[in-house]
């Protein structure tokens, strides 16, 4: 990836059933040498990685991962032993909200992204800077907890944020569905895959015009609404961007959840501006832009960030 965000080459690869730290560094390391080979290998200079979970920056160790089989993975380190590139590592939010914040359409100092896909990531930007916390360990929004009493979430807490806006939360709350309504579209769309319905079920009834699907969206995007609302009342941003799987289903997710930040949001509006709710500018490739922006500006001037020598 170039600097102004042009990716010049792409590998894509699922990640294995079992997502332990050694399967993932030979996945890893394969992917790094598969691409230096290439045509773009020349130009391999440093490798950037969005990783999903509490990210310890800027040491990039993985402590901890709640939807994954790793702890304590010190990414870092095993990716430039394996491959003598300069690694910086990150969570995967923060790295997107950098690839939205230089790059987007529009440019923000202060602003939140959210990712909603499998669980709900964010990366903070303040001042047009990544926000990570006293340890680089903050802006987990995604498990900010919105209702105690409500479903259980991959982290083992209950009512997270991510339990009830994201494409886990769209999946349990379409089988729930499909169940009390056998006779139903989501139903019969996943009988026809011979399977369980998942959220690519919901999203194409919702599409479709199936009232069901379209209300799961309704409950989905007012959570996610008042979360935004709740985080703005402390940070007071200029936008919030939706990014992540989910946000191709359009105004099915951002209408409701405009109308729930524009409900829940703290002060009168002549008084403390609303932020607008906007599509993120690059979706589901911000994160390996914003990695890849990354690693070349830590790696170019890794003082700006206090980064450890890698001699």
């Amino acid at each position: 990836m170039g600097e102004d965000g042009t990716v010049h080459a792409e590998l894509r690869r699922n990640t294995p059933d079992t997502s332990d730290a050694t399967t993932m560094n030979d996945l890893l390391r394969g992917m790094v040498e598969e691409l230096r080979g290439g045509d773009a290998g020349d130009g391999v200079c440093a490798i950037g990685v969005g990783a999903a979970g509490t990210v310890e920056w800027p040491i990039g160790r993985i402590r901890w991962a709640p939807n994954n089989n790793y702890e304590n993975w010190d990414l870092r380190g095993d990716l430039e032993r394996m491959t003598g590139l300069p690694t910086v590592v990150d969570n995967d939010g923060n790295v997107a909200g950098l690839a939205e914040a230089r790059l987007g359409e529009r440019r923000f100092d202060d602003m939140l992204l959210l990712t909603v896909g499998t669980g709900v990531g964010a990366g903070i930007v303040l001042g047009g800077r990544i926000y990570r916390g006293a340890h680089g360990l903050g802006a987990e929004v995604g498990h900010m907890n919105v209702n105690p009493d409500g479903p259980q979430c991959g982290c083992g807490n209950f009512g997270c944020l991510e339990s009830v806006a994201s494409g886990t939360a769209l999946t349990r709350m379409g089988r729930t569905a499909a169940a009390h309504d056998p006779d139903g579209m989501l139903a019969h769309l996943a009988a026809e895959d011979g399977g369980e319905v998942n959220g690519r079920h919901v999203t194409t009834a919702a599409m479709a015009g199936d009232p069901t699907a379209q209300s799961l969206f309704e409950r989905l995007g007012r959570a996610l609404g008042t979360g935004i609302a709740g985080l703005n009342a402390i940070f007071e941003f200029e936008v919030v961007l939706i990014g992540g799987g989910l946000v191709d289903a359009g105004e099915l997710l951002l209408g409701p959840t405009r109308r729930a930040a524009r409900e829940f949001h703290y002060g009168p509006p002549h008084v403390r501006p609303i932020p607008e709710v906007l599509p993120a500018t690059y979706k589901g490739d911000a994160g390996k832009i914003g990695a890849g922006l990354l690693a070349l500006e830590e790696t170019i001037a890794p003082e700006r960030a206090g980064l450890p020598s890698n001699e």
